[in-house]
């Protein structure tokens, strides 16, 4: 099916905003909403999916036009809350219409974060009182004319609605293509700081292509990867997970390689940590000003910078570079620094086609991180 037919038949059920987070499931959707351009569709990338239905409440209470909400089912976690005590039709009922992506679709191989989440994505639904239809490649446009029929009888009823999307349902059509700009590639930058940091210190990397290139280059620099806790699910979360470690022991020098789309999406942390402060912390932002490993669509932060934040929020020490010489420079700083410190490095979106994924289950990765955790 074309998106962009898909998007045709959404405009006539009369929504004309779409919001949520990018999602490679929905990559060819996301294509098409950026390809419109504003012409049909007011488009917002939100900081995260709970973000988008709250846009969507207050759109909805402005105009009485429900928006569409798009995610990846890894996101419902995310709007559980504001769905819940918000959105349900026993509190404010306002109607959405859900774009799901399936990740983890039962029968499906796929990561081992979108395992338990595809198993328990209907039954989410469920739970929360959204009823729901699911579209595959097969599904034509009779029958999606069909669903959104029955999805528009519900958002007249101010109840809430989804389209659980599965794996390839949507052809490829004309690919969104964009350059941020910037010339260091983030491979590149990331064997920098492994040579600079992995000997002495423990890593906490965030989702996505970051953790994927570090496991490859740290095996190619050293032959393991031991030293690295990646964080394959839970985006947004890995420097809190990183200070747990930190402060339960002073001596543990802590690296946290975040992404700037991870670090938008909680950035509650930032004022956190700053508040916590730890001196055996250093936060290194990697800032493609895009949600790169889901089809490099721009945040909704894009072109910005974090170390303002941070320095706001109570940072000791920040950097922002944009060349290899100077992120070794500022990782040379941070080493005699020893205060809570950002460096963000602003990367290009290149990424090899033939980059790998971890051959160990995340249980076993977690368990040698452990025991090299106890080795100190």
């Amino acid at each position: 099916m074309k998106a962009s037919v898909f998007l045709r038949e959404i405009k006539n059920m009369g929504i004309s905003t779409i919001t949520g987070v990018p999602d490679s499931t929905l990559k060819q959707f996301c294509d098409a909403v950026q390809a419109d351009g504003g012409k049909e569709f007011k488009h917002y990338v939100t900081p995260n999916e709970g973000a988008a239905v709250g846009l969507a409440t207050g759109e909805y209470l402005a105009t009485k036009h429900p928006c569409l909400v798009y995610l990846q089912n890894s996101g419902l976690g995310n709007i559980i809350n504001p769905l819940a005590s918000i959105a349900n039709r026993e509190v404010y009922g306002i109607p959405m219409l859900f774009v799901i992506g399936w990740r983890g679709e039962p029968g499906k191989k796929d990561e081992p974060q979108h395992v338990f989440q595809g198993k328990v994505t209907c039954e989410l639904l469920e739970v929360m009182d959204v009823p729901y239809s699911v579209i595959d490649d097969g599904t034509t446009e009779t029958q999606i004319k069909e669903i959104l029929e029955k999805a528009h009888e519900h958002l007249e009823e101010n109840r809430q609605y989804a389209i659980i999307v599965k794996k390839g349902t949507f052809e490829k059509e004309r690919a969104f293509v964009w350059e941020n700009g910037y010339d260091l590639v983030r491979e590149q930058a990331l064997k920098i700081i492994l040579e600079k940091v992995y000997r002495d210190s423990h890593i906490v990397s965030t989702t996505g292509k970051i953790s994927r290139e570090l496991y490859e280059q740290s095996d190619a620099l050293y032959g393991n990867h031991d030293r690295i806790f990646m964080t394959v699910g839970g985006m947004g979360h890995a420097s809190m997970i990183a200070y747990g470690i930190a402060q339960a022991d002073a001596a543990r020098k802590i690296v946290c390689v975040d992404g700037d789309g991870a670090v938008l999406m909680h950035m509650g942390a930032l004022a956190f940590l700053a508040k916590q402060s730890p001196k055996n912390l250093l936060h290194i932002v990697i800032n493609n000003a895009a949600h790169e490993s889901v089809g490099a669509m721009p945040t909704g932060y894009s072109g910005q910078s974090y170390v303002d934040i941070a320095k706001a929020c109570g940072y000791k020490a920040v950097y922002s570079v944009t060349s290899a010489e100077q992120l070794r420079r500022a990782l040379e700083e941070a080493d005699t620094v020893r205060e809570l410190t950002m460096i963000e490095v602003m990367v290009s979106l290149t990424s090899r086609e033939d980059l790998g994924r971890p051959k160990e289950s995340a249980a076993e990765n977690g368990q040698n991180f452990m025991k090299k955790l106890q080795e100190i």
